[in-house]
């Protein structure tokens, strides 16, 4: 299985020219569209994005993470084994948080040819790597020794606003089970309680819960929380 999470968006043919390149050079594997509008440019809310929807994937998946503001850049490609899965995409921190929490077996630079195009790698690249990976062939790489930081802090648990789904829900960096249900926390001078569910809180009224992710998010009750409360990606939450 081939899983893919870009920020591309659904708007633009970027996604389609992928799934056209796996579909040719692996056939008979299915892809998984995870996510395609992981937020853009935005490589740390989206490296917690994707270390909490991958748990759900079977051991041994391939995932093609493209979130990539410096392609063409200094950042290298790489393919990364860790003790679950398969994952290829670029070396800018993307990879952090999945590292650090499942472990990592080994990483290595993706050995590209000079004749191809730099701004294309999710299609040039990155897909061509994922679509060896599971056919179960050998990629050309250079092993490396660590995943690149890029100077940046990874906390296992972010207190930002890290996505903003389409019903206006705030999904935090938090970790739902690190956190009891008489936390309140404090977002745009607003304070925020406990709800188990929707049901339990009233129409228009703002609460946290524990997601399907077992992220902290933010939610109202038949209304947007991004509007209501000013939250945008990267907003803080004490």
């Amino acid at each position: 299985m081939i899983v893919l999470f870009t920020d591309f968006g659904n708007d633009d043919p970027y996604v389609g020219q992928v799934h056209a390149v796996l579909a040719r050079q692996a056939p008979a594997t299915p892809i998984i569209d995870l996510l395609h509008s992981a937020p853009n440019y935005d490589i740390r809310s989206s490296a917690y994005l994707l270390a909490a929807y991958v748990p759900g994937l079977p051991v041994n998946s391939v995932v093609m993470a493209v979130v990539d503001p410096g392609v063409g850049g200094d950042r290298l490609p790489i393919v990364l084994q860790t003790n679950r899965r398969w994952y290829v995409g670029p070396d800018n921190g993307l990879f952090s948080v999945v590292a650090e929490r499942e472990g990592v077996r080994s990483i290595g630079k993706l050995n590209v040819d000079d004749a191809v195009l730099p701004s294309f790698h999710g299609r040039d690249v990155f897909a061509p790597a994922a679509s060896v990976l599971a056919r179960g062939g050998s990629l050309n790489f250079t092993e490396l020794t660590d995943l690149n930081r890029g100077g940046m802090e990874w906390p296992d648990d972010l207190f930002e606003v890290i996505y903003i789904d389409h019903y206006g829900n705030a999904i935090t960096g938090i970790n739902a089970s690190s956190m009891p249900e008489d936390r309140e926390y404090h977002v745009n001078g607003h304070i925020i309680k406990y709800a188990r569910v929707f049901a339990d809180a009233r129409d228009g009224c703002a609460f946290w819960y524990y997601n399907s992710s077992n992220l902290i998010e933010i939610a109202i009750n038949q209304g947007s929380a991004a509007e209501k409360l000013g939250l945008k990606i990267g907003s803080k939450i004490v």
